[in-house]
């Protein structure tokens, strides 16, 4: 049985995602901070609801040991839950706005990454997919054939890229544990008010793949679903 856990999951992505992985048999809980939301979700796709908010220490705490005491072990890890900033203009930008977001996108894989360690280190083949993006990207941004280069996302931008860097220095650091980073792509969901041209299932094809590698699948890289991307 492989056990996945996927924060973010009531909606967007980590809807998708958690459908795409019941469907190739995974056992899938699905994390959220709205339990209303999360255990509606859950229900529909059949999935095992955990509340969870990955901003909230004692919240993130409490979900690993209650997953850890009923299965033993987490196979696969997927660091959705991400906010966006309000595309402030660069002179108007504040610690204060940098911090509320840095708090869930990258401190939410720290604490994710440390409390559901050692059930992933109970695993036999542990992943760990945390969702980037594009624009947090050195290669991609500074590319004008991209269309994410039209774009100067301080807040989000900076720490998309935080993201890649944590995924890096984690697959470094944690040669057990294959590690990447996906670039889901411009694709329809609340975070963007589904502005995006990508569908939900296109968005989720690099998150399924990596989520879903052997043994010997790659670590410490970034990917869209078309392929490997510069850092």
């Amino acid at each position: 049985m492989t056990i996945t856990v996927i924060t973010g999951g009531n909606k967007g992505l980590g809807y998708e995602a958690a459908r795409r992985l019941i469907d190739v048999g995974h056992t899938v809980y699905l994390g959220a901070r709205d339990a209303e939301r999360g255990s509606s979700a859950a229900e529909e796709l059949g999935a095992r609801f955990v509340h969870l908010d990955v901003a909230d220490d004692a919240s993130v705490s409490a979900a690993a040991a209650e997953i850890e005491q009923r299965e033993g072990h987490v196979d696969v890890l997927i660091n959705n839950a991400g906010v966006a900033d309000a595309m402030l203009p660069p002179e108007d930008v504040t610690a204060s706005a940098m911090h509320d977001v840095y708090t869930v996108n990258v401190f939410g894989i720290v604490r994710m990454t440390h409390a559901f360690l050692p059930a992933l280190r109970a695993a036999e083949s542990p992943v760990i997919v945390n969702v980037s993006s594009g624009l947090g990207s050195f290669g991609v941004v500074t590319d004008p054939e991209r269309f994410e280069s039209r774009f100067a996302t301080v807040v989000y931008g900076s720490s998309k890229a935080a993201v890649d860097m944590l995924t890096v220095q984690y697959a470094k650091a944690l040669p057990d544990i294959r590690i990447n980073a996906v670039d889901p792509g411009y694709t329809a969901t609340d975070i963007n008010a589904n502005s995006g041209h990508q569908t939900v299932t296109e968005g989720t094809d690099a998150i399924v793949r990596l989520a879903t590698i052997g043994p010997d699948g790659p670590t410490g890289t970034l990917s869209d679903r078309h392929g490997p991307l510069p850092w």
